[in-house]
């Protein structure tokens, strides 16, 4: 069996060609989307400013083979982004991702002062 790594991905886009009804919606829930709804899950978790209603992020966690790497933990995150985008009837341009790898990542501890 392979090794598994996780993977946080962040998801960036824009938003493009909303309908009316798209953008009435996104607005009404403006106030669950933004900077405290930021969240890592599997299913992702979307937050945008309402002012300007332009860009958008998404937030993953994707569980995938190490060998695959980076490139394939973006491109599943991606790949679910644009279904959930789709599925909630919102226009998007092209996504763009930012991958880290939670077993590979340093922790840099501060050490203790000495007194």
């Amino acid at each position: 069996m392979s090794e598994r790594h996780t993977y946080r991905v962040i998801v960036r886009g824009t938003w493009e060609g909303l309908t009316e009804e798209a953008r009435a919606r996104l607005l009404a829930g403006a106030g669950d989307h933004g900077m405290t709804s930021m969240r890592f899950t599997e299913e992702g978790s979307l937050s945008y400013e309402p002012s300007p209603l332009k860009h958008f992020s998404m937030r993953y966690v994707v569980v995938s083979d190490a060998a695959d790497g980076d490139e394939m933990a973006a491109a599943i995150a991606e790949d679910r982004a644009e279904e959930t985008l789709r599925g909630l009837g919102y226009g998007f341009g092209e996504l763009r991702s930012t991958v880290t790898d939670l077993d590979t990542m340093k922790i840099n501890r501060k050490s203790r002062s000495r007194r």
